[in-house]
């Protein structure tokens, strides 16, 4: 599976994953941010119910802290 993160192609074993198993693939556990799929914003809520199938655009933004 090959799929768009943030404008770079990353190819992946299998046909579909959750946005809770690409955050495991990244090392993104206990990070802050957003993710987009298709121009679309994913709630936290759905991570481990929505797929990213192959060929999909995923933006992943983080957030940053200040004041």
């Amino acid at each position: 599976m090959k799929i768009h993160i943030n404008g770079n192609i990353k190819e992946f074993k299998g046909i579909k994953t959750t946005p809770e198993e690409l955050i495991i693939k990244l090392n993104l556990n206990g990070k802050r941010f957003a993710i987009e799929r298709n121009g679309e914003i994913i709630p936290k809520k759905d991570f481990n119910k929505i797929y990213i199938n192959d060929g999909d655009k995923i933006e992943i933004i983080g957030a940053v802290g200040g004041g």
